[in-house]
């Protein structure tokens, strides 16, 4: 893409643009106050203190204790620290209960425990994404050592009970943990007042940079570090701080409180409005998901038919920035593993687009796509051996 075309960025579920005030905040810590934080001289402990004060707006934006933060490098090591730390604690447990729509970096592990011997139990999903409850608590059992369930999909968006599901874990006797990667600044959340005993959260979703992200851990519940090495994080996540990162991450879920409300109003219309205009301009298409309870920045569309990297193709050649699905799955020919377990059809799976917004989103630019998709459509169909329409 040329430099001077106007980027238009609906893909914030894969990842943020680092907001100007965040870029501010960690600047020092990359020229000026460069000290290790774990030295003992004066020059590491005044970085130190702003890790603290980060430490502080994380669990903040979460209703946790600061003590109960630990600083990873991304939700991917937080979700694995989560499991393996759970089952090194329960070594007699064989059981691990997941869904069949979570992030790549759940279901991925849970084929890399399967090798070693665990059983992998997932919990399928309805025609709309939303789980089963009643099937998910029959597979909780004694042997369960621990339950993860995503707080909301990053896919469709769907919105899950994951606050319901923790006391179902809790009442068997298993940990509970949930990466909460796309709800973590989009939605209201409390862990004071719930069952959940872990939780991870990634800086690049809300507006901080890649390379930083954070692992809740309930004060009481016991933890095994996933990297050995030095007593950083109080001993419970070793090597060197990412100070600058961390430092922009804290200013991020600072900044994120603060736009909560304009998450819920104003970006919520806007997708809204792309969807419903969609909708009503291009036949046979469908939106994916729980539309009754997710996120307010996602809306997933199929459009029938027709293959979605062709329309991401053509989006691309006007500038417009959306996706298939999740980012980690890119380079797969199959459909989104998401839309299989709700029973899409292949015709409309392959034909799925994600579209999510920010804050940096404007009506200017949701009236563009509005305006450009419809062509778009026309233009594969009229090729696709399967439109009769």
């Amino acid at each position: 893409m040329s430099n001077d075309k106007k980027i238009i960025y609906v893909d914030n579920n894969a990842t943020t643009a680092v907001d100007p005030l965040v870029f501010e905040a960690m600047k020092p810590f990359l020229t000026e106050m460069y000290a290790n934080p774990s030295s003992i001289h004066t020059f590491g402990g005044q970085v130190a203190k702003y890790i603290e004060v980060a430490r502080e707006s994380v669990a903040s934006l979460i209703g946790a204790n600061p003590k109960e933060i630990i600083f990873t490098s991304c939700g991917t090591e937080s979700d694995s620290s989560a499991i393996y730390s759970a089952l090194h604690l329960c070594p007699k447990k064989k059981k691990v209960v997941v869904s069949k729509v979570e992030h790549p970096a759940i279901i991925a592990l849970g084929q890399e425990l399967v090798r070693r011997g665990y059983k992998v139990e997932e919990a399928p999903v309805d025609s709309h994404g939303r789980i089963d409850m009643e099937r998910l608590e029959e597979l909780i059992d004694d042997d369960t050592a621990v339950v993860s369930i995503m707080w909301a999909n990053n896919e469709t968006g769907n919105i899950y009970p994951v606050e319901k599901i923790a006391k179902i874990a809790k009442k068997h006797g298993a940990l509970f943990h949930t990466d909460a990667v796309q709800a973590v600044g989009k939605i209201d959340i409390n862990l004071a007042e719930s069952d959940i005993d872990m939780l991870s959260l990634s800086g690049h979703k809300l507006h901080a940079p890649k390379g930083v992200g954070a692992l809740y851990v309930k004060r009481g519940v016991r933890f095994r570090p996933f990297l050995a090495g030095g007593h950083q994080e109080r001993s419970r996540r070793a090597g060197t701080e990412n100070v600058p990162s961390i430092v922009a991450l804290g200013k991020a879920c600072e900044l994120a409180r603060t736009y909560m409300k304009y998450e819920n109003t104003h970006i919520k219309a806007l997708r809204d409005k792309l969807e419903k205009n969609l909708l009503a301009n291009i036949k046979s298409t469908k939106v994916n998901g729980d539309i009754e309870n997710r996120l307010p920045n996602t809306t997933n569309i199929s459009f029938e038919f027709i293959e979605g990297e062709s329309i991401l193709i053509l989006l691309d050649r006007l500038g417009i920035c959306a996706s298939s699905g999740s980012a980690c799955t890119t380079g797969s020919l199959e459909p989104s593993h998401v839309l299989r377990a709700m029973g899409v059809p292949y015709t409309a799976a392959h034909g799925a687009i994600r579209f999510s917004f920010s804050r940096y989103n404007t009506e200017a630019e949701v009236d563009y796509i509005i305006e450009q998709m419809p062509a778009i459509i026309e233009r594969l169909r009229a090729i696709s051996p399967f439109w009769e329409g």
